[in-house]
């Protein structure tokens, strides 16, 4: 059996994201969106949050699975058998920020890394990009599910989750 992991922040899952996931669910027989816990970092979205909204976003993919996870990356690679790290890339600048990670996990876990390109449409979303474009008032329903632009909007007026 194949599988692999997407690991992100994911601080909201835009659709650059979902294309990147919905590839790899193609791809591979097995697949873990991990929403990685950084302990120094405040998101928009409790972990909880992000994991209810992506497995909504993904509840078509009957193969992917969404999990959070806190430590290296390489420990979920040999802890639950995901030989191989899936990363979505937009631009150059990212392959050059990925590819010392890429390499450190071969060497830490003979984990391989592949750089899967997003479509040319999502190209210049980031999830900080819409967060901030959302929080000045402009429109950002072409790079977010419908639930999850509502659930940003939500947050941005205040309005807890039920």
């Amino acid at each position: 059996m194949s599988a692999a992991v997407c690991p992100g922040s994911y601080d909201p899952f835009t659709l650059g994201h979902r294309f990147v996931v919905e590839r790899t669910a193609a791809r591979f027989d097995r697949v873990v969106v991990a929403v990685v816990v950084n302990p120094n970092k405040q998101g928009m979205f409790s972990i909880d949050e992000r994991i209810d909204l992506i497995r909504e976003d993904c509840s078509d993919l009957p193969n992917v699975e969404v999990r959070s996870w806190t430590g290296l990356l390489v420990d979920l690679v040999r802890d639950d058998h995901l030989p191989t790290i899936v990363k979505g890339l937009r631009s150059e600048t990212d392959f050059a920020y990925e590819t010392p990670m890429a390499q450190m996990n071969r060497e830490l876990a003979d984990a391989e890394t592949l750089f899967m390109l997003t479509d040319p449409r999502f190209a210049h979303v980031s999830s900080s990009l819409v967060k901030e474009v959302a929080k000045l008032g402009g429109d950002v329903t072409p790079y977010l599910a419908p639930h999850i632009h509502r659930a940003l909007a939500d947050k941005i007026a205040g309005v807890r989750a039920v």
